[in-house]
């Protein structure tokens, strides 16, 4: 056994002994350089029979949670194989099992065990979502921690396997006597995503009665014959899920998660008052407003699935530090049927996309797809679609490049971006919060795509004083924003400083002053002062583009006084 004050791996300083099972004991030590505290198990060669097996599973157990990524689950620091023991450095979960929980305290109040049990649902759908999906294989109470925010810890992953569909049978029978599914025993086909539900079926058995399964003195009953004022709704959640048959189980953790997020609804009380207000409603319609009913029913039931099923995805999503994985989740969200009119995913989508300063082509048609065959759905709120359309337009504006330009506020990216700043100025409500700076962005728009046929035509007059409104409204909006993205604040000042020095004639004829044009780059320049950026190579192209605007800002100021020369031509 490892002695306390030792040091393993020159990192980790043992502190004291916190737990034991049946071949490990786990100790909390502490990183001192990191100021990190970390959980060490200890598995010693000596005393532990066929110790190569245990070894190959303790390495299954490591391989599989080192993959994985999920807030209710360890992760795995360090593995460290000596001579006489195999230690594994993981997250120190403060807190106690539930198992101890009950020990201490008895049987749970219902509430809280379907708060815990939705919070395994989730964690169940994740591992079972992986590819290939895992099966965690030994669901109990002794494997779940409790943390001290009320948030649950799945533990050992001892039994966990990867699950492959040409396996007929399981190779060998594991996981603990009374909360292990018959499947688990062979000769009833593999262990897969019903065999986690089944476990958690028996473990929230346990913790609504307190009745350990494993122990032959308590017999499996309905929960109410145990404990009368539990939920009847309840009950037959569990009876559900530790059916015999993996067939006549919920199907997935999600299918679990929409039931237990509704158990109260199928309480017999609850029921037998649905069941009257029914009757008494039927039978004042005819048969086809029957009909029409029923399809509600069925439409409602889809809705709460998907409802569900987005939160649930949606979650991962924002949690995950993968961004293909956040992007391949936010799809998945937005192409729900009944929920692709949910603002939310668009707009994370799109904060993940500008992520890295670009917006390739590839992520505009995937955005403009999606809006485009979901926009019926989005503009039931026209707030919430003109959100993710004035971001769109904006990344157009200041993100957009293809794989042969870099990054910049071109002239056809703001006339690209016009498309989705006309549809805010056509959708959002009179009081909506950008809908004045929509039609700045629009205006300018309109400026560069009607510009080379007014100016051949002769018949730009008007146009450049209205085009110096619209960049002083948005110097005043966004350019001293500090809230604002820097890249977005730096394109938009190089922009208004490229307009200054190749139309300060024009805005002269237009009738904008001398002073006027002045005070705009005096605001310019006191806007790229302002712009803090590293100067580093991670920040080369902030650095380059503030460098250039306060080197050229003297071009411009040069250009504005010639203007206004007699002499100054254009």
């Amino acid at each position: 056994m490892l002695e306390i004050g030792s040091v393993i791996d020159e990192k980790y300083k043992i502190l004291n002994r916190v737990g034991q099972g049946g071949m490990s004991v786990v100790y909390m030590a502490i990183n001192e350089k990191a100021n990190k505290t970390w959980a060490v198990k200890e598995v010693r060669k000596d005393g532990v029979i066929d110790f190569e097996k245990v070894k190959q599973g303790l390495i299954v157990e490591t391989d599989i949670l080192k993959k994985l990524n999920h807030p209710n689950l360890p992760s795995i620091i360090d593995v460290i194989d000596t001579e006489d023991s195999f230690i594994i450095i993981m997250d120190y979960i403060e807190g106690n099992s539930l198992d101890q929980t009950v020990k201490d305290f008895g049987a749970q109040p219902q509430e809280k065990v379907v708060e815990w049990a939705k919070q395994l649902c989730n964690v169940l759908s994740y591992l079972h979502s992986c590819d290939p999906p895992i099966i965690y294989r030994d669901m109990k109470p002794s494997n779940i921690m409790l943390k001290p925010d009320g948030q649950i810890v799945l533990i050992d992953f001892g039994t966990a396997r990867e699950f492959k569909e040409s396996n007929i049978e399981d190779t060998s029978c594991l996981g603990t006597v009374g909360f292990a599914a018959p499947e688990q025993y062979g000769g009833h086909g593999q262990t897969d995503a019903r065999t986690d539900i089944y476990g958690l079926g028996r473990t929230m058995y346990y913790l609504v009665t307190g009745c350990n399964p494993n122990d032959s003195q308590h017999k499996i009953r309905p929960i109410r014959e145990i404990n009368p004022y539990l939920s009847s709704g309840l009950e037959k959640i569990i009876t559900k899920c530790t059916e015999q048959l993996a067939d006549d189980r919920y199907q997935s953790a999600i299918e679990l998660l929409v039931a237990l997020e509704h158990y109260t609804d199928l309480d017999e009380y609850n029921l037998k008052k649905q069941k009257k207000k029914l009757g008494l409603f039927l039978g004042s319609l005819a048969m086809s407003v029957v009909f029409g009913v029923s399809g509600w029913g069925i439409s409602a039931s889809a809705y709460q699935t998907s409802y569900t099923t987005y939160n649930h995805k949606f979650e991962q999503a924002e949690k995950s530090s993968d961004d293909e994985m956040k992007l391949k989740l936010y799809q998945e969200c937005i192409e729900l049927p009944e929920m692709s009119g949910d603002k939310r995913a668009y707009m994370s989508m799109l904060s993940v996309y500008k992520s890295d300063s670009r917006f390739t082509k590839d992520e505009r048609q995937n955005i403009e797809r999606l809006l485009t065959s979901n926009k019926e759905m989005l503009i039931k709120n026209t707030d919430d679609y003109s959100d993710i359309c004035f971001e769109v337009g904006k990344m157009n504006w200041y993100y957009y490049t293809d794989e042969k330009e870099n990054t910049g506020t071109k002239k056809e990216n703001i006339i690209s971006s016009m498309t989705w700043f006309n549809e805010v100025n056509n959708f959002a409500s009179e009081d909506y919060e950008n809908l004045v700076m929509s039609k700045v962005y629009y205006e300018i728009g309109k400026f560069y795509r009607n510009f080379n046929e007014r100016y051949t035509e002769g018949a730009d007059k008007g146009m450049y004083i209205q085009l110096f409104k619209e960049f002083s409204e948005l110097l005043n909006k966004v350019g001293k924003d500090s809230s604002e993205a820097e890249i977005v604040r730096l394109q938009l000042i190089e922009e208004a400083r490229n307009s200054l020095q190749q139309y300060s004639t024009k805005f002269k004829n237009d009738g904008v002053s001398k002073q006027e044009q002045l005070d705009m780059a005096d605001t310019i320049e006191q806007i790229a002062r302002s712009i803090d950026t590293v100067d580093d190579d991670d920040d080369d192209v902030l650095n380059t583009k503030k460098k250039k605007i306060l080197s050229e800002i003297g071009n411009a100021r040069e250009k504005i006084m010639l203007s206004f020369d007699s002499k100054g031509e254009e």
